[in-house]
């Protein structure tokens, strides 16, 4: 057998706590009027009183009396019956026509309080089931890990909003934790085979160097292209390599105070040619930052030559360095500003992953780098471009230590 719903049940229980009520009061209504009313009818006192008050006349008719007293004896007698008959009448009509008459105003009132209890429960009911089945959907639709519904929310008690509004954050919160989760993991693996990659580069290269070097002192003149063209990609495996072990390697160790302001501006003098327009703009209040100096300065290194590969050798370059606050945090904000190329909605999306790049040659780990080390120090990378115009990096660290 299917089993009743919650509405259902919920339904009979609440109208079985108005009927009960109802069907025992209108019991106990009838009882009284049936077994109670007749004992407080005059049939029996007036019958008692007929029967004393005819032997009395009879008393008094037996002896002389005058006519005047016969004719009192006689209306006497007259209004003995009169009343004996208005009790026997009502009488009748108390144990006849009243019991059915209570009964039809308790079936009455009976009627009328099941439709509108039935009323009252089916408004509880609904207003009760409808929110509770939705919530029960969702708890089903959040272990999917699928995002809430949009839709209106369902008539009910007030605190089935604040339930269903707590709902939603939770499934929120859930989702991002588990991005969060699967984006770590994923990020692991990555810097796994990273490292793998790297170890497995660095051990052939010490020797092919040793080998180019032979090479170029002891070869004959004509093979000096081909050397050339060795030691190219010997460098070239180098600067792989040295990408890969970055990458697969977290910032580690315990955290320095570490001027922004100052790295800054050693860092332009070694990534960005002296021939190139360049701004640097520190401001004087910028904090000092706990986090791993070298990490940092790679980080800002990596957007440094992203800015110059990607604009023409005259187009100028801005850095700035400044206080900023990101959902009531203190940070520090560095941004780099160029105007090249820029880049379209499509290429934003999948800047920060690993392996995607557009450039020959290229790795496809120098903004992954970069975004790694900003959240191994509680920070973020936010990126800005326009396609023709140019594009904005903003590195954001907080400026003070996190909580352990």
């Amino acid at each position: 057998m299917k089993q009743i719903g919650f509405r259902a049940r919920l339904f009979v229980i609440l109208l079985g706590f108005a009927l009960i009520p109802t069907i025992v009061l209108s019991v106990a209504w009838e009882v009284t009027v049936v077994s109670a009313l007749p004992q407080l009818g005059t049939a029996p006192a007036m019958k008692r009183i007929a029967g004393t008050g005819q032997r009395a006349i009879a008393a008094a008719r037996s002896g002389a009396i005058t006519p005047a007293e016969r004719a009192i004896l006689d209306e006497h007698e007259h209004a003995l019956r009169e009343g004996l008959l208005h009790a026997t009448q009502m009488e009748f009509l108390m144990t006849r026509r009243v019991p059915v008459v209570a009964a039809g105003v308790a079936l009455l009132a009976s009627l009328l309080l099941t439709f509108i209890a039935s009323r009252v429960a089916g408004h509880l009911s609904r207003n009760l089931s409808r929110p509770l089945s939705e919530l029960i959907g969702w708890t089903e639709t959040i272990e999917r890990g699928e995002p809430l519904p949009d839709v209106p929310p369902r008539r009910g008690a007030p605190e089935f909003v604040v339930l269903r509004n707590r709902m939603r954050e939770m499934s929120t919160e859930l989702r991002i934790r588990r991005a969060r989760a699967l984006e770590a993991e994923r990020a692991t693996a990555m810097r796994e085979s990273a490292r793998q990659v790297a170890h497995e580069l660095k051990n052939p290269l010490t020797p092919i160097r040793f080998a180019v070097a032979r090479l170029r002192r002891e070869a004959p003149e004509s093979l000096s292209e081909t050397i050339d063209v060795l030691d190219a990609e010997t460098q070239r495996l180098e600067v792989m390599a040295r990408s890969f072990a970055q990458f697969g390697r977290l910032p580690d160790g315990p955290r320095a105070p570490v001027d922004l302001g100052e790295m800054a501006r050693s860092v332009t003098r070694s990534a960005v040619p002296a021939d190139r327009p360049l701004t640097v703009d520190v401001a004087d209040d910028v904090p000092m930052v706990p986090g791993h100096v070298d990490a940092l300065g790679r980080a800002l290194t990596n957007v440094l030559l992203n800015a110059v590969e990607a604009s023409a050798p005259d187009a100028p370059i801005a850095l700035s360095v400044r206080r900023a606050v990101r959902q009531g945090r203190p940070m520090v904000e560095i941004t780099v500003r160029d105007r090249g190329t820029g880049m379209t909605a499509s290429r934003l999306e999948r800047i920060f992953e690993p392996y995607v790049t557009h450039k020959p040659g290229g790795t496809g780990l120098g903004l992954a780098i970069v975004r790694q080390t900003m959240v191994a120090h509680d920070g973020a990378a936010e990126v800005e471009s326009v396609p023709g115009m140019g594009t904005t990096m903003r590195l954001l660290l907080p400026a003070t230590a996190p909580a352990p």
